[in-house]
C-alpha cells in the first residue's frame, strides 16, 4: 500500500483521496482553507443552503459520472434556467425562442432564423472569425450580441470582446423552441442538502486524515522529501515558484448578504448583461431547493469579477494562446522534475472543468495509478 498527499479538498482531490482509501492506502489530505469541498462549499444560513463560491449546478451527459456522484447525496430536479437583465429589460436564457420573440416580436423559428440571418448578413462578419465579437454576431446577431453577451462577457474576463479568441463562445446555445433549460445534458440537479455533504462523505474513511487551516507552501520542502505521492490541486505554476512565468485567472469577489423578504427575485440565477452594472450576476440560494428554508428571509449573492494578482483566488484559468503555451511548460518541467507529483483539477491542469470533469479527471487517474 502507498501513502498519499492530497493537496486541496475540492471535488478532484477528494475523489481521488475516496477511491485511494478504499484500496487499502493511507491518505492525507490538506486544505489551506478552514473547510474542506474546494469551491463547491456550500453552508446553510437561514435554513437554506448558501453556495459560498458562486452558483454550481451538477450537470453531465455522463451516466456513469451520474451514478458515481449519487453514491453520496440525492439530488433534487433542478433545471438551470437563469435569466438576463439587460438596464431592466429581462430575456431568457440561453438565447431561444423566448427571448427571440421578447428582443423581435416573432413566434415562429423561421420568423427567428431569418431575422437572425438578416442580422448576420447587414454585419459584415468574415467567414472565418477572428475573435469574441466577431463570432458572437456571426451566430446570433448583434442585437443579441450587444444586449446579452458584450457587456457581460468583457466584465467576466476584464478584457474587450474584441481581444478574447473566438473559441471561448463557439458553443453558444442556441435554441429555436421555447425551453429556457440552460444544459442540454440529460443529468443535472442540486444536491439535496447541499454539496459540502459530498466532500465530507468521501472523506469519511479512517485511512483518510483531513488537515484543514493547512498551506502545502509553509512546507513544501517537507512534504517533497516525505517519500508519499503527491496530488497537487493548486496552481502548477505557484508550485514552480512562477519561475517560467505566471499563468493569467480571473478572480471573482461575493457580496452575500440576508433579505428581510421571502422571495427577492423569483429566480436562482440573474445575468446582469450591461456594462455599466459592475456585477455579472445576483444568486438567490433558496430557489436551488425550491425555496426550502426560512419563508421570511432569503440569501443573495452579488458575483463580482476581478482582475486576479498573486493571493487572490484564482477561479478561471484563462485559456488563451499565450498561458496554454506556458502551461505546457510547466507540465514539461513537472514530468521531468517531480515525477512522484501528479498535477490534477482546474488550477493543476489550467482546465475549465465542470464538476463531472473533475470527477472523471480524478477516476482517469485512478485508473492510472492502481492499474484498474
Amino acid at each position: 500500500m502507498t501513502d498519499y498527499l492530497v493537496v486541496g479538498s475540492g471535488l478532484f482531490g477528494s475523489t481521488f483521496a475516496y477511491e485511494a482509501a478504499k484500496r487499502g492506502n493511507h491518505v492525507e489530505v490538506i486544505e489551506k482553507r478552514d473547510h474542506v469541498g474546494g469551491n463547491i462549499y456550500t453552508k446553510e444560513v437561514e435554513g437554506i443552503q448558501v453556495h459560498e463560491y458562486g452558483a454550481h449546478i451538477f450537470h453531465t451527459k455522463m451516466k456513469d459520472i451520474w451514478d458515481y456522484v449519487h453514491q453520496f447525496a440525492d439530488f433534487n430536479n433542478y433545471v438551470n434556467s437563469p435569466i438576463a437583465n439587460y438596464h431592466g429589460e429581462i430575456y431568457n436564457m440561453p438565447f431561444n425562442m423566448n427571448t427571440f420573440n421578447k428582443l423581435w416580436g416573432v413566434r415562429t423559428p423561421a420568423e427567428a432564423k431569418a431575422k437572425i440571418e438578416e442580422q448576420k448578413r447587414d454585419a459584415n462578419i468574415p467567414d472565418k472569425p477572428t475573435n469574441l465579437e466577431e463570432q458572437a454576431i456571426s451566430l446570433v446577431g448583434p442585437d443579441l450580441y450587444e444586449k446579452l453577451v458584450k457587456g457581460y462577457t468583457e466584465k467576466q474576463w476584464g478584457r474587450k470582446a474584441t481581444d478574447l479568441p473566438a473559441f471561448i463562445i463557439r458553443r453558444i446555445p442556441v435554441r429555436f423552441i421555447y425551453d429556457n433549460n440552460y444544459f442540454s445534458d440529460p443529468y443535472q440537479g442540486i444536491p439535496i442538502g447541499g454539496y459540502t455533504q459530498i466532500i465530507e462523505k468521501m472523506l469519511a474513511s479512517d485511512l483518510i486524515d483531513v488537515k484543514t487551516n493547512t498551506d502545502f507552501f509553509d512546507k513544501k520542502d517537507e512534504y517533497l522529501k516525505s517519500g508519499k505521492r503527491i496530488i497537487f490541486t493548486g496552481m502548477i505554476d505557484q508550485f514552480f515558484d512562477y519561475q517560467l512565468g505566471a499563468l493569467e485567472y480571473r478572480s471573482l469577489k461575493f457580496d452575500t448578504e440576508v433579505k428581510d423578504v421571502d422571495n427577492y427575485q423569483g429566480n436562482a440565477v440573474v445575468n446582469y448583461t450591461d456594462a455599466e452594472t459592475p456585477y455579472t450576476r445576483v444568486i438567490e440560494h433558496k430557489h436551488f431547493e425550491f425555496g426550502k428554508g426560512n419563508k421570511h428571509k432569503t440569501v443573495i449573492t452579488h458575483e463580482y469579477p476581478k482582475t486576479w494578482h498573486r493571493g487572490d483566488e484564482p477561479y478561471y484559468p484563462i485559456d488563451d494562446k499565450k498561458n496554454r503555451s506556458l502551461y505546457k511548460k510547466y507540465a514539461e518541467l513537472a514530468a521531468k522534475d517531480v515525477p512522484n507529483v501528479f498535477f490534477g483539477g482546474r488550477l493543476g491542469q489550467y482546465r475549465y472543468y465542470n464538476m463531472d470533469q473533475a470527477i472523471m479527471s480524478a477516476l482517469r487517474l485512478v485508473k492510472n495509478e492502481f492499474g484498474e
